[in-house]
């Protein structure tokens, strides 16, 4: 099976494959269906599945129609028709499928003007890709994200007008060092880098980084993070924006049904422990032209070059903005809260973990020289995430944005008036809703996306958390 579900392109010689190479491996692997995915508003795929038998080239550019009313945030009943239009570079063997099934990633398109949709996140990915080429500034910028996430034994969660509960658990976690048993828990805090036998998921991870490999993703280190309860990460290696945003979604596909077919559950949910720490997805990204680095300068700060502190400086403006997208759900802000060890602070440094933006300084090498945004985390949608950061740093390079100088203290154990990123889902709203011109430069983003992502996150997520009695308040007020 390890031949079978290597992606396709990976001994092709052509950069931009037909759709009847595609279709022609296809039927090398003896591959019986064909499944569709794309990526919704939200960050979630999609999917949908036919016979191999029922599929041809003409798929390729007449696209397949489906009901786009029925995903979130699209359109509305009476304009629900929709394409899907498969992309024969993104095919693979689905490697959790019973039959041999061809995976495509799809893009969407309106059935009447053949135009590509505009909420559609893939495409945001790929228009910013071509702002940033037609800018002068760079021909690429490449992603690389630090997705981290839980694997749990067990979990169930209810909510009722009268009632409302979760219960997760894992044997690793602290709390269950008072059940008989073997004793290797992992103390609150104290999970990063413990080898076996405190580390239980080691093979596990293993087997998702080699699922991953042989699907063309190539993946750096693995590690167990540092919460208790299953906390890991596995780092995939830089890639240009829109085929990260791709992997992305393919590395939380993997990560999912591998720990599922072992019996596990992983979830992104960036702070489902209370006490604990949460799941970010730092995010490095750099500048690159004509395969030079552009972010690289030995006598700047940190090895930065001009154009690098500009970009900086476009982050941190842009910052509270960013966060709409960048840390999207109400629960990123149990995350980012001040005085901890979240990266709340909207300041610069090299090697400062306190700070938003860090200045990695592991090597010399101007091919290595990149900024961390460190707010993101994995529950975004990586095509919106990956297109707004790129977009907030082409604008600060594009204005000569400077990003003050850099706080190369402990923000934790000095006074300073630093600002910091919004306290809440609603403040990072708030802030998107004043400041997304940046967004809209060269129709990268729409205001249609842009209106539709905050009315969706106010109605649906915001509204329904704020007006819920949370259990920490009986704990508090029931008796007074």
């Amino acid at each position: 099976m390890e031949e079978q579900t290597k992606h396709y392109l990976a001994d092709a010689a052509a950069e931009t494959p037909a759709a009847s190479e595609a279709l022609e491996w296809a039927g090398q692997t003896q591959a019986t269906m064909v499944d569709l995915k794309f990526c919704d508003l939200l960050g979630s795929w999609q999917h949908m599945t036919l016979p191999l038998t029922s599929f041809d080239e003409s798929a390729f550019d007449d696209g397949l129609g489906f009901d786009g009313s029925s995903i979130r945030g699209w359109q509305g009943i009476a304009e629900s028709d929709m394409l899907l239009m498969p992309d024969p570079a993104s095919a693979v063997l689905d490697p959790f499928t019973e039959a041999p099934t061809l995976s495509l990633i799809c893009e969407i398109a309106d059935p009447i003007t053949r135009e590509p949709y505009a909420k559609d996140p893939r495409r945001v990915a790929k228009r910013a890709e071509e702002y940033l080429r037609s800018s002068g500034i760079a021909d690429t910028a490449y992603m690389g994200p630090e997705c981290e996430f839980f694997v749990l034994d067990s979990v169930g969660y209810e909510l009722a007008d009268n009632r409302a509960h979760y219960a997760i658990d894992s044997a690793e976690g602290h709390w269950n060092s008072g059940e008989a048993g073997l004793g290797y828990t992992v103390r609150p805090k104290e999970g990063y880098f413990p080898p076996a036998p405190h580390d239980t998921l080691h093979d596990l991870r293993t087997r998702m980084v080699l699922t991953l490999e042989r699907l063309g993703i190539p993946c750096e280190f693995h590690h167990h993070e540092v919460a208790s309860g299953g906390q890991c990460e596995i780092d995939l290696r830089y890639q240009p924006l829109a085929r990260m945003a791709d992997q992305v979604m393919t590395y939380k596909y993997v990560v999912k049904n591998v720990a599922r077919a072992a019996g596990k559950c992983v979830t992104f949910m960036p702070k489902p422990l209370y006490g604990d720490n949460g799941s970010g997805m730092h995010t490095h990204q750099s500048l690159w032209k004509q395969g030079t680095p552009l972010m690289a300068d030995k006598s700047g700060y940190a090895g930065l070059s001009q154009l690098g502190r500009s970009y900086v400086g476009g982050l941190l403006a842009h910052a509270p903005a960013l966060l709409a997208f960048c840390a999207p759900t109400t629960n990123s802000y149990r995350r980012l809260v001040p005085g901890f060890e979240a990266p709340v602070n909207l300041v610069y440094s090299q090697r400062n973990r306190s700070a938003c933006i860090r200045i990695p300084m592991y090597s010399e090498s101007p091919k290595a020289k990149r900024v961390e945004f460190r707010c993101p985390d994995a529950a975004a949608n990586p095509y919106l995430a990956f297109a707004a950061m790129l977009m907030a740093g082409l604008d600060g390079v594009e204005k000569g944005f400077e990003p003050g100088a850099p706080s190369d203290f402990d923000l934790f154990e000095e006074e300073a008036d630093v600002p910091q990123v919004p306290g809440s889902l609603a403040e990072a709203l708030d802030a998107l809703e004043t400041d997304h011109d940046f967004l809209t430069k060269g129709g990268v983003f729409s205001e249609e996306l842009i209106q539709t992502w905050i009315a969706w996150k106010r109605e649906n997520e915001v509204d329904p958390v704020r007006l819920r009695p949370h259990p920490a308040e009986f704990a508090l007020y029931f008796d007074c």
